[in-house]
């Protein structure tokens, strides 16, 4: 189990770093509809980058079914918030959401908050709504929703992947404050892209 999930962090891995540092979601629609631009839309984007690892990590860091069960609350979450966004479901505030979550998580992470797991699932879940609503209002143009949504959702559960792996990585080397140090990182990054916002 722990090698399958290292080997999805490192395909992770190798995807963020073909990626580049800007907002995701422009608005405007997608110019195609595939599962490539699917699956590349989130990947696209820091603000989902690191909302999408650290997940990951905070699920890692809560071990036990939080391990399978927070990122997949995620998904389940974002999927809905896409559907809502491709039917036009008015979201108010999706940036700022967004740019919250990327805060929100990453101080979970940076204060080894043990929340329960019913409780984790449902926090996840709301920031997933705007992940989902942000990825959805993009669909209309697409050619194909249903392989769109495929693809952001797989790789939303690839990075989830990528933050188990590196989290778990961490604690086999000992490094768990690194993790600690990461999640402070992630709530500053969140915090100057909700000053964009």
């Amino acid at each position: 189990m722990v090698r399958r999930i290292l080997t999805a962090g490192a395909a992770g891995a190798v995807v963020l770093a073909a990626t580049t540092p800007a907002f995701a979601h422009t608005y405007g629609g997608a110019l195609g509809g595939g599962f490539a631009q699917g699956f590349l839309h989130p990947l696209g984007g820091l603000d989902h980058l690191l909302a999408m690892v650290a997940v990951g990590i905070w699920a890692a860091q809560l071990g036990g079914r939080a391990l399978g069960f927070v990122p997949a609350a995620f998904v389940a979450a974002m999927v809905g918030g896409g559907i809502a966004g491709m039917a036009g479901f008015p979201l108010p505030m999706v940036e700022f959401g967004i740019a919250a979550s990327v805060v929100l998580m990453g101080g979970l992470i940076a204060l080894g908050s043990r929340l329960s797991l019913p409780l984790g699932m449902a926090l996840v879940a709301l920031f997933a709504v705007f992940h989902g609503h942000a990825h959805g209002l993009e669909a209309p143009a697409a050619a194909n929703p249903l392989l769109y949504g495929f693809g952001f959702a797989l790789a939303t559960a690839l990075l989830h992947g990528l933050g188990i792996g590196l989290a778990l990585a961490a604690g086999r080397l000992a490094a768990a404050p690194a993790l600690r140090l990461a999640g402070g990182a992630i709530a500053a990054s969140g915090l100057a892209l909700a000053a964009g916002v």
